[in-house]
């Protein structure tokens, strides 16, 4: 049964995709900040991102198990005018987003080269096209996702890896807290396809990611809802 690591997996958009990914036959690795409070019907790991070491412990752990995917879904959010956004606030989002997911792929596609195959999702967002006001910082983070992707597709492309990058547009979630229902529909309103989306919507681009067929697409950014 092919293993697939999702980083976040214990909220949010993580965790539904680790639940559909178990419903589907793949056998879930789930890795958060924190392990969930209850029982997820997969092994779950206590792994930050942000610790470069912890990540390649957790990693080097996995070696054995067939791993096929990685889906780098840990994000942290936060809506701020660049002006008043505190240094320790920018540092944090620069470290879970980009620097997480650096970590994440730099150790797990360790695994995937040995296996001579397999897929990396990672995760930007809507953001980052549309250039939302108070959305610098996270914009940018996640702007590096996708660079960082692409490069890393043309990197690991002899190895039949395939990287892309799915970037979601407002779901309903917590990272939405700290944005008003005007704020959300603003950002609908510039999506091609005006409505907001829901976690399933984002497991159906990733379900189709994993699938063994879609080992031709590979640096590209998937938007859901379209921009």
């Amino acid at each position: 049964m092919k293993s697939v690591v999702i980083s976040g997996a214990s909220g949010g958009i993580g965790s539904h995709l680790a639940r559909r990914a178990l419903e589907n036959g793949y056998a879930v690795i789930g890795l958060s900040r924190r392990l969930p409070e209850k029982d997820p019907g997969y092994p779950a790991y206590a792994v930050d991102v942000t610790d470069a070491a912890a990540v390649a412990a957790f990693y080097r752990s996995l070696r054995g198990r067939d791993v096929w995917a990685l889906v780098n879904a840990a994000g942290a959010a936060s809506m701020n005018l660049l002006l008043t956004t505190p240094s320790a606030t920018t540092a944090r989002l620069v470290a879970v987003n980009l620097l997480g997911t650096m970590h994440c792929c730099a150790e797990g596609a360790k695994l995937l080269v040995r296996r001579k195959g397999g897929r990396i999702i990672n995760f930007s967002s809507i953001v980052t096209a549309l250039g939302t006001p108070g959305e610098s910082v996270y914009a940018a983070c996640k702007g590096g996702v996708e660079v960082f992707s692409r490069c890393l597709a043309a990197e690991l492309a002899y190895f039949n890896i395939t990287v892309n990058t799915v970037a979601p547009p407002p779901i309903d979630t917590p990272m939405l807290a700290g944005l008003t229902r005007e704020q959300t529909d603003a950002v609908i309103q510039r999506q091609i396809i005006k409505r907001q989306a829901v976690p399933e919507d984002v497991w159906n681009f990733v379900s189709f990611l994993l699938d063994e067929k879609s080992d031709m697409l590979t640096g590209h950014v998937l938007h859901p809802g379209g921009v």
